[in-house]
């Protein structure tokens, strides 16, 4: 699964939000792991590189389940 799919939010290619807040810059191929991909956005918020955002991503739970095993 990846976290377009899993947080709803619209932001892949073609999907509600992608005009208006852009496609996620880990569409296509890195929805899995999106807590590798600087410039997602996170609470409305875009976010920074991998060292900046992990400790926020830790506290997803989309990161939460991947890590887990569980998605």
């Amino acid at each position: 699964m990846n976290c377009w799919e899993f947080k709803k939010c619209g932001r892949e290619q073609g999907g509600v939000n992608a005009e208006t807040l852009g496609v996620c810059s880990a569409w296509p191929n890195d929805g899995g792991a999106c807590w590798y991909v600087a410039g997602t956005l996170c609470g409305g918020q875009v976010q920074g590189t991998y060292a900046e955002k992990l400790g926020n991503c830790r506290k997803c739970e989309f990161y939460e389940k991947k890590m887990g095993g569980e998605i």
